[in-house]
């Protein structure tokens, strides 16, 4: 029990920084996008993804970017990056679709 306690102090009291609390703040930017989805989908009884899902995507996705580049974590910067491509991709079909149709 000691070296877990021990171990819980090293990684979240003796490491905590502005980069910690980034990191913590961003995923839970990344978490909200699948609450935000649960909720939408709970009200009308189906699964559906909601365009705040996107913005929650783009958040999380970028601030988990800079924290991953700060880390130096190529896997981790691979993949953040990539996943905000499709994350803004589906916004600008979200913005072309209203333009067309803008009473939806």
């Amino acid at each position: 029990m000691s070296a877990l306690l021990d171990w819980l102090h090293a990684v979240f009291v003796e490491q905590f920084n502005f980069w910690i609390v980034l990191g913590f703040i961003a995923q839970a930017m990344f978490m909200m996008r699948f609450v935000i989805q649960w909720i939408a989908s709970e009200r009308v009884g189906r699964s559906i993804v909601p365009v705040a899902f996107w913005f929650f995507s783009i958040a999380g996705g970028v601030l988990l970017l800079i924290y991953s580049i700060q880390r130096q974590d190529p896997v981790f910067i691979a993949g953040q990056a990539l996943g905000l491509l499709i994350y803004f991709r589906n916004v600008w079909l979200i913005v072309k679709e209203k333009r067309r149709d803008p009473v939806s």
